[in-house]
């Protein structure tokens, strides 16, 4: 069953939706420049809220790996995803500095060269898309002989994500403004989706 990320959470009406579907892992996006940033101390609160089984990842663009790993530390997420120029050193100094770390790369998807880049890359998952959150979905074609499982990210939303999952077999996808309406998380598309996930 491919697995489910819900991106971008950040209000908590939006919890109560996220427990009744119950999707593998939710997001929660700490970069000041991204308009779905959230502070940890409301992460914290929405954390506390989730029922038992739905993952929390916390999203870093190029941040301070201490940072990083003090949030994780404190148990507000279960993983980090890091979604700016982080590389395997980083990596290592994040895995020094939490306990159980479950780290995933983001790697934007240009060409062949960013596919082979991202198959090295040390983390423990990693997740393709076509840059920092934008929407915009890349070439799928290059994915074609690609076989480290990934999350697929990138311009999903609930009419085209069963053709991904058709098309790509992806570990998991990823979204975000695929399940927005005016710039909120709508509870009926994030139920459309998560339900054209679940029938394929």
């Amino acid at each position: 069953m491919t697995k489910i990320k819900l991106c971008g959470i950040t209000r908590t009406e939006d919890i109560d939706t996220i427990n009744r579907l119950q999707p593998d892992y939710i997001g929660f996006v700490f970069w000041a420049k991204s308009k779905r940033n959230i502070d940890r101390q409301k992460a914290a609160e929405l954390k506390k809220m989730l029922l038992p089984g739905v993952k929390t990842v916390g999203v870093f663009v190029d941040e301070d790996v201490n940072y990083v790993a003090e949030i994780m530390n404190t148990g507000i997420i279960d993983a980090a995803q890091l979604h700016g120029n982080e590389d395997d050193d980083y990596i290592g100094s994040l895995r020094k500095l939490t306990e159980e770390s479950v780290i995933i790369k983001a790697f934007r998807i240009r060409n062949g060269d960013d596919l082979k880049t991202a198959e090295k890359s040390t983390a423990d998952m990693i997740l393709l898309d076509a840059g920092k959150g934008e929407g915009k979905k890349f070439e799928w074609g290059l994915l074609k002989d690609f076989d480290r499982p990934y999350f697929l990210a990138g311009g999903l939303d609930t009419e085209n994500v069963t053709e991904a999952i058709r098309e790509l077999h992806p570990y998991g996808v990823d979204v975000s403004s695929g399940i927005e309406r005016d710039g909120v998380k709508d509870a009926g598309l994030m139920e459309k989706f998560s339900k054209a996930v679940r029938k394929y």
